[in-house]
């Protein structure tokens, strides 16, 4: 059973982990990423972030996404959870896992949707700053990243 949240509640990693180890004797690999909100490191004085997002159309790309994984590798089970509203400074703001028979598959997975949840999913970022807010721009790191799973 797949999962998508989106909300402001955190999140328990291994608690998360052990959902996916719920798979089955066929899983042979779990791959996640976990993500920490942290300063860009250009010396910006970041205190945290404020995220927005559109309900529901949120959760729909993103389960798009999924359908998407699943079309391209073989997987057991996926779950997404993406936190909004204020964050601070190495809070967790992303969970993906994924659960497969094969790690080649579980790590490809992994990595599209988080490269892809990056670029295709209708989130809105404010850095919150000593000096004040600013909404952050798509870096083209992250645009590079998604381009490249393009078919």
């Amino acid at each position: 059973m797949d999962l998508v949240q989106v909300g402001e509640e955190d999140f328990d990693p291994a608690e998360e982990y052990a959902h996916l180890r719920t798979s089955g004797s066929g899983t042979g690999a779990i791959a996640t990423f976990t993500g920490l909100v942290r300063d860009s490191g250009d010396l910006s004085g970041v205190t945290g972030l404020y995220l927005e997002h559109y309900p529901g159309m949120t959760e729909q790309v993103i389960t798009g996404l999924i359908h998407q994984a699943r079309e391209r590798w073989d997987l057991h089970r996926v779950r997404i959870i993406h936190r909004v509203g204020s964050l601070r400074l190495t809070d967790q703001i992303v969970f993906v896992g994924v659960s497969s028979a094969h790690r080649s598959d579980a790590f490809a997975a992994c990595q599209f949707l988080m490269d892809t949840l990056k670029t295709s999913v209708p989130f809105w970022k404010k850095e919150l700053t000593d000096s004040g807010e600013h909404w952050v721009e798509q870096k083209a790191s992250d645009r590079q990243s998604g381009e490249r799973w393009e078919e």
